[in-house]
């Protein structure tokens, strides 16, 4: 068995603080993964904080738990029957309603190839099993509470170029065309338009963008060439030996 319940999860928890109460009594979790202990230790260790745990066994049935509980947050294994993660995590990137849900890989997949996979993907974030429980809830209350502080932000529109880009939307518009993107690739793209001209290194970016996630330079260059593809080879320039910086008008 990858995940080893000893492995991951201490039975005496840390008490529930109010900022987790309060955090979690709206938040959804959909977990997700082949193996029923592993469900079990994780919904557990989730309601312990107070969040509400639905869960599915392989990635088919995750998709259509998803559109009907429409999750805050959803914890995904890569290795799964039916439908692997990889998999699963892009037909969610391309459901109606599911668009800009946090996904976040746990897996005992280590490899840099995997992780560059889960990315491109459209995920979050990616962690690896094992990992202590109180680490793991760290980060997944850090995620929720990111994403709710962006959906309180006031409606905020960049127009450079021949882009209007939407804060609140992850929406870039150009003309007609509504071009969506997954959570990591937009904030990329208007943590750059927002500051034309200048450059900034991956690891700038891996700061800004990523935080204290543990991801590396790779991503920052996968999620560059994403964008080129979907908005076009003219706005993001690479300097080389240095990094990236959006072009000024």
């Amino acid at each position: 068995m990858l995940l080893q319940k000893g492995a991951i999860f201490e039975w005496i928890l840390p008490s529930t603080s109010m900022e987790s109460l309060t955090l979690a009594s709206t938040a959804k979790i959909l977990v997700v993964d082949d193996e029923e202990d592993i469900l079990d230790l994780l919904t557990y260790n989730f309601e312990q904080e107070g969040y509400t745990v639905v869960r599915a066994l392989n990635g088919e049935a995750a998709i259509k738990l998803a559109e009907a509980e429409q999750p805050d947050l959803i914890l995904l294994d890569i290795m799964m029957p039916k439908m692997d993660g990889v998999a699963t995590c892009m037909e969610l990137r391309r459901t109606k309603g599911l668009e800009d849900v946090t996904i976040v890989f746990l897996t005992a997949r280590s490899e840099e190839y995997s992780e560059v996979a889960g990315f491109e993907a459209g995920a979050d974030d990616y962690i690896y099993k094992p990992i202590k429980p109180r680490v793991l809830k760290s980060r997944v209350k850090a995620l929720l509470r990111r994403k709710g502080t962006s959906s309180r932000r006031n409606a905020e529109v960049i127009t450079i170029h021949d882009l209007e880009i939407l804060k609140d939307e992850y929406v870039v518009r150009r003309e007609d065309e509504n071009i969506s993107l997954p959570r990591k690739e937009f904030e990329l793209f208007y943590f750059l338009a927002s500051r034309p001209g200048k450059v900034f290194s991956r690891e700038d970016l891996l700061v800004h963008i990523w935080e204290n996630v543990h991801v590396t330079d790779r991503t920052v260059d996968v999620h560059v060439r994403k964008l080129r593809e979907k908005i076009g080879q003219d706005y993001i320039v690479t300097i080389k030996g240095v990094g990236y910086k959006f072009l000024p008008e």
